[in-house]
C-alpha cells in the first residue's frame, strides 16, 4: 500500500463453497494493495469510474462502465486504485472450482 492512499473498502457478502460475493468501495485515490487473484473472477461495476491497475508489466488505465462486467483468470497480480474523483463501487464474484 501507498502511504498517501488509503485502503479501499471490501465487504464480502456471500461465501460458500461455490463462490465469494464481494462489492468493493473506493474513495477517490484508494486502492487495494498488491494482490494476486486465487480464483476466476467476474467484475461487475456498480458505478462508472477510471482505474489505474499498477501490474509488474507497468500501469494500466482502465474504465468501468455500469451494466458491461468484465471475466478474468486466475493468477491475476496487480494493485487497482481509484484514478477517478468520485467513489467507486464494484461487485467482483470470485468462482471456486469444482
Amino acid at each position: 500500500m501507498n502511504a498517501t492512499r488509503v485502503a479501499a473498502v471490501p465487504t464480502i457478502q456471500i461465501e460458500n463453497e461455490q463462490i465469494i460475493v464481494t462489492e468493493w468501495r473506493f474513495a477517490p485515490g484508494a486502492e487495494t494493495g498488491w494482490h494476486r487473484h486465487a480464483y476466476d473472477y467476474v467484475v461487475c461495476p456498480v458505478t462508472n469510474g477510471r482505474l489505474l491497475l499498477e501490474t509488474k508489466d507497468g500501469n494500466v488505465d482502465a474504465t468501468l462502465t455500469v451494466g458491461q462486467p468484465y471475466f478474468r483468470n486466475e493468477g491475476v497480480e496487480h494493485n487497482v486504485i481509484n484514478a477517478g474523483d468520485s467513489e467507486l463501487i464494484f461487485t467482483e464474484i470470485e468462482l471456486k472450482p469444482r
